[in-house]
């Protein structure tokens, strides 16, 4: 991909979604999320360059790599990690990522607390949902979810801020509306439950569904195929 062509495509996801916020009567932003897994640096520093400043990794490695190969970028831009986390991963993670927003049970929520209160800092981060309950994906069962969240709310060194899930694939979008409809009601009947301050986001919706996700409340999107192209296809093993 040439390296125009991501500012040229940032610059239509982020009119695409102020036209889906206008026409859905929503006057709140929804932040965008430059999803870079696989992405080379180059396009990463584009992307930078034409104004985006978070990125999201699913893998810890990948993402430190590329935050110490961009010092000179470091103070503009915040880092969102978005793949399970082992629980022997923790200790990098705090301290190098702005959020977490895949914060899938009690057992890391409580080591990310601890390695928080360590270091001295509050770490920001989403609760992850199996909403649609696909067994190859990670995240809370919402009924388990109800019963854990009040003790994940205790643990002072983390900011609780939403939740976050990711719909099935489907050549539909309207087909997965629903699975970002609970999300939503979720976090609403959380919120009616729990007086916590801050816990407003829904991250849900992706290149092929963050439009109707953006509709039924999402306020952070997490694209990359869109706004990078398509990842690189791993070579076959013979």
């Amino acid at each position: 991909m040439d390296l125009e062509d991501v500012k040229t495509r940032l610059d239509e996801i982020r009119t695409s979604l102020k036209e889906i916020s206008d026409h859905a009567g929503r006057n709140d932003q929804v932040t965008l999320v430059a999803v870079s897994k696989t992405v080379d640096v180059a396009r990463l520093c584009a992307a930078i360059d034409a104004g985006q400043r978070i990125f999201g990794e699913n893998r810890v490695q990948e993402a430190v790599a590329k935050m110490d190969s961009l010092p000179e970028r470091a103070p503009i831009v915040a880092w969102h990690l978005l793949g399970h986390v082992q629980t022997n991963k923790v200790k990098t993670v705090v301290g190098r990522f702005a959020c977490v927003q895949s914060v899938d049970s009690f057992r890391l929520a409580s080591e990310l607390n601890r390695r928080s209160q360590d270091a001295g800092v509050r770490l920001s981060v989403l609760l992850e949902v199996n909403v649609a309950a696909e067994a190859t994906k990670s995240g809370f069962e919402p009924d388990a979810l109800r019963r854990e969240v009040g003790a994940i709310f205790d643990l002072s060194a983390l900011h609780v801020q939403g939740l976050m899930t990711s719909a099935p694939l489907a050549s539909d979008a309207e087909d997965v509306r629903r699975v970002f409809r609970t999300l939503r009601e979720l976090r609403d009947g959380i919120r009616d439950d729990h007086a916590v301050e801050g816990f407003v986001h829904l991250s849900m919706g992706m290149t092929n569904d963050y439009r109707v996700a953006v509709e039924e409340g999402a306020t952070i999107v997490r694209i990359g195929r869109a706004l990078f192209g398509d990842r690189p296809t791993a070579p076959k093993v013979r």
